[in-house]
């Protein structure tokens, strides 16, 4: 089963021109999420890695730090439909897609392992995507975060086989009695969603050529398209430290955060 692991990095962001080559510690966004992939790949002669872009720019610097780099149209409305679009542009497709946002310099490498390990168990999923659980101060510390940016941080609601029933940019489910269920409970029913999928290529095809969809519109989430139109998205619990909330880098603002969030893991680690 082959396996590629492909990073969709748009430099024309309208909140974040140039993001992808925005330094984080002195080292780019873009090298991060590279880094990352290529600790996943390690000695798996089975997977690779792309970046794919609408930009010059960043080509040219996926050329410096040694990765392959597809050029792909500026008028590409997502992520997955420019990794569709670069894949068009290749001899042979893989089995199995990983999206890894060029703007998640912080996804854990384990995360994106357990995608793989998951389909190769389950080779007839369709898409599969990671969650986890947050503890009750993570919880706060989202609905403290959601006072000033509340369209950032999203949440899922997973049934008893790991499929996912719906995502939120709300957290949800709400909990009616809380103060109850935190004395019966160490950590909240709320599952984050972190923005990583995994697809069946010819699954990945199949989604982006269908209409943007309702629910998506309201919310901004391209994986509810995939929900309304009956494509099934299992998931993978994400083992993550508590008081490491996941999210990808939106603004100078989310930059400035990761620096902070950078220092702050040398320190624990010196």
């Amino acid at each position: 089963m082959k396996r590629i692991i492909a990073i969709p990095a748009r430099y024309g962001s309208t909140r974040f021109p140039g993001k992808p080559l925005a330094k984080i510690g002195g080292k780019s966004m873009l090298e991060r999420v590279v880094d990352i992939a290529r600790s996943v790949i390690k000695g798996d002669e089975e997977a690779g890695i792309f970046v794919t872009t609408e930009d010059k720019r960043i080509e040219e610097h996926a050329k410096e730090i040694g990765v392959e780099c597809i050029i792909t149209s500026a008028s590409c409305p997502t992520g997955s439909d420019r990794v569709l679009a670069a894949l068009r542009q290749m001899d042979v497709w893989p089995d199995i897609i990983v999206n890894l946002q060029g703007d998640a310099p912080f996804t854990p490498p384990e995360v994106i392992k357990s995608i793989f390990e998951s389909f190769l168990q389950n080779p007839h999923y369709e898409v599969i995507t990671p969650v986890h659980k947050l503890s009750w101060k993570d919880l706060d510390r989202l609905r403290e975060h959601k006072k000033t940016t509340p369209f950032s941080g999203t949440t899922a609601v997973v049934n008893a086989e790991g499929q996912a029933l719906w995502f939120s940019k709300n957290i949800i489910p709400a909990i009616r009695n809380e103060a109850d269920v935190r004395q019966e409970d160490d950590v909240s029913p709320i599952y984050q969603h972190i923005g990583l999928y995994g697809f069946r290529s010819d699954v990945l095809e199949k989604y982006c050529l269908l209409p943007q969809s309702k629910y998506e519109t309201y919310e901004g989430l391209e994986q509810l398209r995939m929900l309304e139109n009956g494509i099934k998205i299992h998931t993978v619990h994400a083992d993550i430290p508590i008081g490491d909330i996941q999210s990808g880098i939106d603004t100078p603002d989310d930059l400035a955060r990761a620096e902070s969030r950078l220092l702050s893991q040398y320190e624990q680690a010196s």
